[in-house]
């Protein structure tokens, strides 16, 4: 770890985890990208129209983890079963404390024999390696952080790219030159491109097939080019940073939960191993003193499915009785263009505005944290929110009781925060409600019945 200081450390120098986090100095999260190639609207519509391609190579951190322990490691941290994860495949890695609260969740490839690597958000990596370095594992790290925190000049290990959209498999057939062979969902290929390897990740966005292929970084540029000379004829759109980080939104997968690392078994020797430049930012309605308030089960994201009790594995204990219930549900809140307007129309009339809504995501700090109401009580939290060309509806996606998770249920999310944190990102506000009505997640009937097909 380098020599900075500790999370441990900065929440002594201030106070409390909520303190350190709801005013964190640190700006928004960007996607080190260019944030246009034409507009974003335009470039929302290409993964559901023609085909899409998107730079995935700066903006996430690789963790490649090998070693003769690397399996049993993941399968100590992970709630994932592991009993048939042979090379070439992937999965979707999900963490959670000892307590059985979520820490994050990332991809996981099984690139060769002890040969992995976990790629995301660096919440659950940091998490991976703390465990890893700690415990009695044969195991060695090499971590390639995402552009903003690698060091200046330095390229990234692998160039990363997607290409999604109902014209996804036409493009690949024409630019490896050869039929492609069916693949499953999250298995792995290698083919042919411009004379180099690539290997290639099956999955979809937005319900929609895609490919997400990887090599060294010296050959991205390479590849890139065939792709976009073979894609003239399919209509291919480059997409930027501003609408890859509203994609989330169709596909209703929630980025960034606060990770519950902040107390519990165990916490307190990992706040000092982590450096505070990844302890993250918190934005939102909701405030409480206690950070607890703040984490979230598995199943509160709609990851139960992903849970396999087959194995033992930190927090086991402790999510089998989360598993008991009561249990959130991952929803889509559609909210109220009349209100959505007239938080914007604050803008333009005397007195102190809303808070900013920015297009096409609205998120304003690492961890967006908002207030759901029904009849004035609470009955869960909003995150991500954002704007869905395809759909024309401004969304967010949400954790919600039971009792209120039905569709067509009407709530209310508070927008903005009170008392007003002083984050970059953050202006003088007032707090406004916005009616919203429940619907699926995925919102969108393709992108459920696809997603739910895999």
């Amino acid at each position: 770890m380098p020599a900075t200081e500790s999370v441990a450390e900065a929440i002594a120098r201030v106070g409390s985890p909520v303190e350190l986090l709801r005013n964190a100095q640190s700006r928004p999260t960007i996607f080190p990208v260019t944030p246009e190639f034409t507009n974003w609207r335009s470039e929302q519509l290409s993964w559901r129209t023609s085909v899409a391609l998107l730079d995935q190579s700066h903006h996430m951190t690789d963790l490649f983890i090998s070693g003769p322990d690397a399996l049993r490691l993941l399968a100590d941290t992970g709630v994932n079963s592991f009993a048939n994860f042979a090379v070439d495949r992937a999965k979707q890695f999900i963490a959670v404390n000892h307590e059985g609260y979520l820490i994050g969740d990332a991809i996981l490839f099984h690139l060769d024999e002890d040969s992995f690597d976990l790629v995301g958000w660096f919440m659950v990596l940091d998490w991976v390696q703390f465990i890893g370095e700690t415990g009695d594992y044969d195991v060695t790290f090499t971590r390639d952080a995402n552009s903003l925190m690698r060091a200046p000049g330095e390229d990234p290990a692998l160039y990363r790219y997607e290409i999604q959209g109902p014209h996804a498999l036409a493009l690949m057939e024409k630019v490896t030159g050869a039929p492609i062979p069916p693949t499953k969902f999250f298995h792995m290929a290698t083919f042919t491109i411009d004379g180099l390897q690539v290997r290639s990740l099956r999955h979809g966005m937005a319900g929609q097939p895609g490919f997400e292929l990887f090599g060294p970084w010296a050959e991205g540029e390479r590849v890139r080019d065939a792709l976009i000379a073979s894609g003239e004829e399919f209509g291919l759109v480059l997409v930027g940073s501003k609408a890859y980080s509203s994609a989330n939104l169709e596909s209703a997968w929630v980025p960034s939960p606060l990770p519950a690392i902040f107390t519990g078994e165990g916490s307190a020797d990992y706040l000092r191993w982590l450096p505070a430049n990844r302890a993250g930012s918190l934005a939102g309605s909701l405030v409480s003193d206690d950070i607890e308030d703040y984490y979230l089960t598995p199943y509160d994201l709609g990851y139960g499915r992903s849970v396999a009790f087959d194995h033992d594995f930190i927090g086991r204990s402790a999510l089998e009785q989360h598993a008991k219930g009561p249990l959130r549900s991952k929803v889509t809140l559609v909210w109220n263009p009349e209100d959505v307007a007239a938080a914007q129309r604050s803008l333009y009339e005397p007195g102190v505005p809303a808070k900013y809504i920015d297009f096409p995501k609205a998120r304003y700090g690492v961890y967006q944290v908002d207030r759901v109401l029904a009849d004035g009580a609470e009955v869960g939290i909003s995150h991500d929110a954002g704007y869905i060309t395809g759909e024309q509806v401004f969304v967010s996606l949400a954790s919600i009781d039971a009792d209120h998770s039905e569709p067509g249920t009407e709530v209310v999310v508070v927008w903005g925060e009170d008392p007003v944190s002083t984050k970059p990102a953050v202006e003088p506000h007032r707090q406004v409600e916005i009616r919203a009505t429940v619907y699926p997640a995925p919102y969108s009937s393709f992108a459920r019945e696809n997603y739910r097909k895999d």
